[in-house]
């Protein structure tokens, strides 16, 4: 079930406010200016599904979302536990960052926790088949696939670059639960 947990930014993470139904998530992650929507995702990929396989059985929903939001690139990325070399892949992602443009991702298998540094808050997302989440460009956030990961997610891009990080430096995620930590489960 996907969550979303609001946390004062300098406070013990302790100190945190849940959010559990899609309503209720929704409306607090617009308040921070980031959209969440639940899409269908009943489409069954095959263990060897490439890139084109899972764009292609999404096409017609991230056309749709590419026509509102103006993206024009996507791309796919799938991490199991025996992906190679995604301790580092996580480790990376975790580094509190920001993009030149929005970041859009629509978890088509699998979950991970996204988590916003926004106006003396810190918002975990807890994403799971279905959702669809787009941080605003210019906005700190970190990403955590877990320890044992298992996701499929489309990734939107306004810009064919692709995914481009800006590393803040600061050390604010080591501070916060990850994926699998304090009832944060996918």
């Amino acid at each position: 079930m996907s969550l979303l947990r609001v946390y004062p930014s300098d406070a013990h993470p302790g100190a945190h406010h849940d959010h559990h139904t899609l309503e209720d998530i929704t409306a607090e992650a617009a308040r921070a200016g980031i959209r969440f929507e639940r899409w269908e995702a009943g489409v069954a990929l095959p263990l060897g599904a490439g890139q084109e396989d899972v764009l292609a059985a999404y096409r017609t929903s991230v056309d749709r979302l590419s026509r509102m939001a103006g993206f024009v690139a996507a791309d796919v990325v799938r991490v199991l536990p025996d992906t190679p070399g995604h301790p580092e892949m996580r480790r990376k992602f975790l580094e509190e960052h920001t993009h030149a443009e929005d970041e859009a991702r629509f978890f088509v298998e699998g979950a991970g926790l996204f988590v916003i540094h926004h106006n003396g808050s810190v918002l975990s997302v807890l994403c799971e088949q279905g959702d669809l989440i787009s941080v605003p460009a210019g906005m700190p956030h970190w990403f955590d696939m877990g320890s044992r990961p298992r996701f499929t997610a489309i990734r939107l891009y306004t810009s064919r670059e692709g995914w481009v990080a800006r590393f803040t430096g600061s050390d604010i995620a080591s501070r916060f639960p990850g994926l699998g930590e304090d009832g944060l489960s996918g």
